[in-house]
């Protein structure tokens, strides 16, 4: 039996139903559904016109809008691929990704459109539209791009939508690139339609729903823990185009917000709001907090005051939840990752072997379920790396399993420091340190050491009453870190790099460390 699983279907249908409830709601324009499946509709009739069709790729550079998900709707709809850009790119970077996806038509918000045109001569591009009709990003127009919104207001709404089963490719997302060159991950509408199936048997989430996007839509972690299954479902998705502790205070209180994914760094900043927890913080269900280690003093904090924050781990590739730590279990399994989701099967295996492992031994975590990515883009090597013969994808990141079968997670197998022959993971010193007072934020990384091998570098940022050093840090952690995991040098700094879905940026980091040797 052939079933369509195109999200665009889904909103089309809300769209005849539901078509005067508010699908989006964005500072630079609210959209009902009607509104929402009406302008996707000539948007893709738009692209169509310009080549576009079954099997091609569209991308989307910009911040976080009503138009992102409305170039994703209509790429759907024509059987495209879509392609969403990191707004933080250097111009070679960016080059690459348009490069690498084969991108024929691009729709881009004006602060970034410079940066295109630098690179555009060198990609397969042939058509771009500048977003023109957002408030929020004014333009006045530019030689060789097309005003989207006079194109879309003459445009007739394409009558038909695609019909893609369980292998049709949907997105075309890059990795974040922290542990090498960004790999362009293909997620099909199968591996869409089960991470949402993984949600809705494992979180609170009902129809109607209210979700909050502040953390970029270019991640997987954003776009698809709520955001296109709220769309879906009729709910209201609440945009804002990046992250501030106090409007995400007064979004959550005015919007009644139900649902909400962040990074640990979203909600730590949060929680210094004055009043945050003097607010009615009664209406969300379901926090999750993933893409990167949570400390378990912000999961006190929060519970403290009847918040719980729900941990979860997954990548990209596992579009994205592969685990998920059941609400009823954050504070007796405070630190763990969770148990993996129903339909989706988690291991623990030696590197080396690839056989599984006892409880409490670390390894390297692999994964496998429909959920999993179908594999990386015109990249055959890295398939071939990345899974093994009985089609279980390796992870990279290693962790263990607890006797009840929570995983609990390590670090990634690529940054493990090995100091005199031992084993250090830089996710548990930065654990322990994260928690000391007058530290904000911190990473860990090894440096080149003539008597050890390696050695534990710390990098720290701090509150401005804070005088932390590197005695004040051994005598922190001493009981809880063994001696050889404490680190032998400090360096202060105003902020800790890290990369646009929240994980530390290792590479900027170990370049500040190599600043003060």
């Amino acid at each position: 039996m052939h079933v369509g699983l195109n999200p665009a279907a889904a909103v089309a249908c809300n769209a005849r139903f539901q078509g005067g409830s508010i699908a989006i709601r964005y500072p630079g324009g609210d959209l009902t559904y009607a509104q929402l499946d009406d302008k996707a509709a000539r948007l893709a009739t738009v692209l169509a016109d310009g080549g576009i069709g079954d099997g091609d790729r569209v991308a989307h550079l910009g911040l976080n809008s009503s138009s992102f998900l409305v170039t994703l709707l209509a790429a759907h709809r024509l059987g495209a691929g879509f392609v969403p850009i990191n707004f933080r790119l250097a111009e070679a970077e960016l080059e690459a990704m348009l490069v690498r996806s084969g991108a024929t038509a691009l729709v881009c918000e004006e602060g970034h459109r410079e940066s295109v045109d630098n690179v555009r001569d060198r990609t397969a591009l042939a058509r771009f539209l500048l977003v023109d009709d957002d408030c929020e990003v004014p333009t006045a127009g530019a030689s060789g791009w097309d005003p989207w919104a006079p194109r879309i207001a003459v445009a007739a709404p394409t009558a038909s939508i695609a019909v893609k089963g369980a292998d049709g490719p949907a997105i075309l997302m890059f990795t974040s690139g922290t542990t090498g060159t960004p790999k362009g991950v293909v997620l099909t509408h199968g591996n869409l339609w089960w991470n949402s199936v993984n949600v809705e048997l494992r979180l609170d989430t009902r129809r109607g729903d209210v979700t909050y996007a502040a953390a970029p839509l270019f991640h997987i972690g954003a776009l698809n823990s709520f955001v296109l299954r709220t769309l879906v479902r009729g709910g209201t998705v609440v945009i804002r185009r990046g992250f501030d502790p106090q409007t995400c205070l007064e979004d959550l209180v005015t919007h009644r917000v139900n649902s909400v994914f962040g990074v640990a760094q979203m909600f730590a900043a949060l929680a210094r709001q004055p009043g945050l927890f003097d607010e009615d913080l009664s209406h969300p269900r379901s926090i999750v907090v993933a893409g990167a280690p949570v400390p378990p003093s912000l999961i006190e904090l929060y519970a403290k005051h009847g918040v719980l924050l729900q941990q979860a781990w997954g990548l990209t590739e596992t579009a994205p939840f592969a685990t998920h730590l059941p609400i009823e279990r954050t504070l007796d399994k405070i630190g763990s990752a969770g148990i993996p989701m129903p339909f989706t099967e988690v291991r623990v295996v030696d590197p080396a072997t690839n056989t599984p492992l006892r409880p409490g031994e670390p390894g390297e975590i692999v994964v496998r379920g429909p959920n999993v990515t179908a594999g990386y883009w015109n990249t055959p090597e890295a398939n071939r790396a990345a899974f093994d013969e009985e089609g279980w994808f390796h992870s990279g990141d290693i962790g263990y399993l607890d006797e009840d079968g929570y995983l609990y997670i390590v670090d990634r197998l690529k940054d493990m420091i090995i100091s005199g022959g031992e084993n250090v993971y830089p996710a548990e010193v930065e654990r322990v340190l994260a928690s000391m007072p007058g530290v904000v934020d911190v990473a860990v990384v090894g440096i080149p050491d003539e008597q050890w091998g390696e050695t534990v570098q710390a990098v720290v940022s701090v509150d401005d009453t804070a005088a932390i050093t590197l005695e004040a840090v051994h005598e922190y952690a001493a009981g809880q870190l063994a001696r050889y995991k404490l680190p032998r040098r400090l360096k202060i700094v105003p902020a800790v790099p890290r990369n646009a879905s929240g994980k530390r940026d290792k590479a900027g980091v170990r370049r500040l460390a190599d600043e003060g040797n």
